[in-house]
């Protein structure tokens, strides 16, 4: 009997041994906001970081099965949103989000994300070769929560066919971007130019320039060339200039009183947008650098020779030519399984090596978020990332990652609204928005 169990032991111990080891089971649900197919790597680029982390884990004798489950099919930054605070309100939210740096101050107040820096080595390759700026756009009060997913920028368009119309050499035409730079071609100088399309028949009424056709991070670039200021980085408080928001918003009108853009422009067809200054129908416009591929899709296939583009200029002596980069960024939320986080920010991490974010940053027409990347040919070779990178993010700045700037954006755009449309005057706009800044945002606003 004794040799008989005894036997059966080390049988059992032998086929234990045999017996392969079960796999670590792990699902990783991404949510990408803002996104097509063109945006398919900021969940692509998971699922090739979970193959990478299971072959590092394979040759550490571990074995990790990790399932990435993407989407990025909503419907808008609206239905995306509230998709991710319902989800986490119930516990239900996705590991990762790929989403504004705006949500973050919110998000992380609110409990529904947890810091990247609690998992990952930021001095450590290859988070320590991501750009400082960017890394600090994806911070909030000190500590880290999330990676930069991309970087863009948001440059101002010319149609080249137009300027020659107005007497621009091929040679001025290519020094714009400097003159922008330097301030010897400005706002001012484009409205003027603008006028004088429309009265030469060179574009129609109204599409002398071409603003976006809703709010965002491009009209904060407005307010910026008129002096304004979004945030005081010596009291992390938001700021309202008077001045600058008057000049702002008077820009607007007058471009309306000129003829040169549409007082009913604002809430104009995306889709019609973009087919219209990819094809030449207006003289000057802004937008961001993704567009660069857009414009192909809608039917330009030859950008480089007839579309020209800077910094938003300067408005006056008071303003500076800018751009804002407004960059997506992975962050973790919270879930009541510590290794879900854990194997999350792994991923993240991984994700972030420069061939990889390449693969985005090109296919989507965005921009680099580490050093390293414009040594690589796919990034090198390509001359929409190379020349745009070298003319807008030596010059981008970032909306602030500040718990109130949602409020303060909307309230901007509003005013800026009422004015271009002529429901108020600028003077009575301006003295409204600062009104309801003043209301809804008490200590966190200076008024200058």
């Amino acid at each position: 009997m004794t040799i008989l169990t005894r036997s059966t032991a080390i049988a059992a111990t032998l086929a234990a041994f045999a017996a392969p080891a079960l796999a670590e089971q792990i699902t990783i649900t991404v949510w990408a906001g803002g996104s097509n197919d063109n945006d398919s790597y900021r969940v692509e680029a998971i699922e090739m970081a979970a193959d990478i982390l299971e072959r590092e884990a394979a040759i550490r004798g571990e074995e990790i099965d990790i399932t990435v489950d993407g989407r990025w099919d909503f419907a808008g930054w609206d239905e995306f949103k509230q998709a991710v605070t319902l989800g986490a309100e119930a516990g239900t939210a996705p590991n990762i989000v790929v989403t504004s740096h705006l949500d973050i101050a919110p998000w992380s107040q609110a409990g529904y994300i947890v810091p990247v820096e609690d998992y990952v080595d930021l001095d450590a390759w290859p988070l320590n070769n991501v750009y400082p700026n960017l890394m600090e756009i994806a911070a909030f009060g000190g500590t880290q929560w999330g990676v930069p997913q991309d970087s863009e920028s948001r440059p101002f368009f010319f149609w080249r066919e137009t300027m020659s119309g107005l007497g621009y050499t091929e040679e001025q035409i290519d020094a714009l971007p400097d003159m922008v730079a330097s301030g010897d071609y400005t706002l001012r100088d484009m409205l003027a130019d603008a006028t004088r399309a429309v009265e030469m028949g060179l574009v129609e009424e109204g599409y002398g320039f071409y603003p976006r056709v809703s709010n965002g991070p491009d009209y904060a670039q407005f307010y910026q060339s008129f002096g304004g200021e979004l945030i005081d980085p010596e009291t992390g408080q938001l700021v309202f200039d008077r001045a600058a928001m008057t000049e702002f918003y008077q820009f607007f009108v007058d471009a309306v009183e000129a003829g040169v853009t549409r007082q009913n422009h604002i809430g104009t067809d995306w889709d019609q947008w973009y087919n219209e200054v990819a094809n030449g129908r207006a003289a000057f416009w802004h937008g961001g650098t993704w567009h660069f591929g857009r414009y192909g899709r809608e039917g330009n296939e030859d950008f480089w020779n007839t579309i020209q583009f800077s910094l938003i200029p300067a408005g006056n002596d008071a303003g500076r030519p800018n751009t804002i980069t407004h960059p997506l960024v992975y962050l973790l939320t919270d879930q009541d399984d510590d290794r879900a986080e854990e194997i999350a920010a792994r991923l993240v991490a991984i994700a972030t090596e420069p061939r990889l974010n390449t693969l985005h940053a090109i296919k989507s027409s965005h921009l680099a978020v580490a050093q390293v990347q414009q040594d690589l040919d796919l990034y090198s070779g390509d001359r929409w990332a190379s020349e745009a990178t070298e003319v807008l993010l030596a010059s981008a700045n970032a909306q602030p990652n500040h718990l109130q700037y949602g409020a303060f954006s909307e309230a901007m755009f509003s005013g800026l609204e009422s004015a271009w449309s002529g429901t108020q005057s600028v003077e009575e706009a301006v003295a409204e928005v600062e009104a309801q800044m003043r209301a809804t945002l008490g200590d966190d606003l200076i008024i200058r």
